[in-house]
């Protein structure tokens, strides 16, 4: 998951509609999630599902009309393959773990918290010096430096236990975090950060043991809905992408978007 920068923003527009205020302080991700729903409300005006007399938003909240507007042209424009067992049998074979349950883990972590008012480049750097500091060392002295910059550095309780956040499962932690450590195979201090709506961590995955894989019979119908749901993303990034492309768009980088509209 990617932390932004919250800046004042310069005035940005899509075909001259403003996306906001000058004295508006949004991150990329905001503006671009702003310049994605003018696309889709500005192409429902033209497909005639929206009047023209609906006001822009610069607040980044689209009017109810425009809403469903745009979920009509979604369901008109989208065209959304249904995924074969083929497929479903192939995803859940290559994801095994993401399909079984009982993992834990035992974890020990320092803790860069991102709160108001911080460089957040500033902050970053000094995880990422940390993150070599404590991984560039092995044997005992490994311990006693990772216990140290997590009593020195880490602004979660846990520092003054060294970190540790002992046995955890999935439902434990923020959903971006548990996607980083669990359904994995590493032990160790990671070689990357792990950057979750708290900041970023220096994880050690201490132990781990792994879950009982559920048979394909037993969760097709998650596996089915979690391909229609990549399926549905890559659709709706092209169409995007095909308005973007039709549009005079400025102040807003949608190609540095991952999951455009989808946060």
């Amino acid at each position: 998951m990617e932390i932004n920068t919250a800046v004042k923003a310069d005035i940005a527009r899509v075909n001259g509609v403003a996306l906001n205020a000058q004295s508006d302080t949004l991150s990329p991700d905001e503006m671009r999630q702003r310049a994605c729903s003018e696309l889709l409300r500005q192409a429902a005006i033209t497909a005639g599902l929206l009047d023209a007399s609906d006001t822009p938003s610069t607040d980044g909240i689209v009017s109810e009309q425009a809403s469903s507007a745009i979920e009509l042209l979604l369901e008109q424009q989208l065209l959304i393959p249904e995924p074969t067992e083929a497929a479903c049998q192939r995803h859940h074979a290559a994801h095994l773990a993401s399909y079984s349950s009982g993992e834990k883990v035992k974890v020990r972590h320092i803790l860069f918290a991102v709160t108001p008012g911080v460089d957040v480049g500033a902050l970053r750097q000094r995880a990422e010096t940390t993150l070599l500091d404590v991984r560039c060392h092995d044997g005992s002295d490994a311990d006693s430096r990772f216990d140290h910059a997590a009593g020195t550095l880490s602004n979660c309780p846990s520092g003054a236990e060294g970190g540790h956040l002992g046995w955890l499962v999935a439902s434990d932690c923020a959903p971006e975090f548990a996607k980083e450590i669990f359904g994995q195979t590493d032990v160790g201090v990671l070689p990357r950060l792990v950057q979750s709506r708290f900041g970023f961590h220096v994880v050690e995955v201490m132990t781990r043991e792994p879950g009982v894989a559920s048979p394909f019979e037993a969760v097709s119908g998650a596996v089915a809905m979690a391909l229609r749901q990549k399926n549905y993303v890559t659709a709706l990034r092209q169409y995007l992408a095909l308005l973007a492309g039709q549009a005079t768009i400025l102040g807003v980088d949608l190609d540095a978007a991952e999951t455009p509209l989808l946060q």
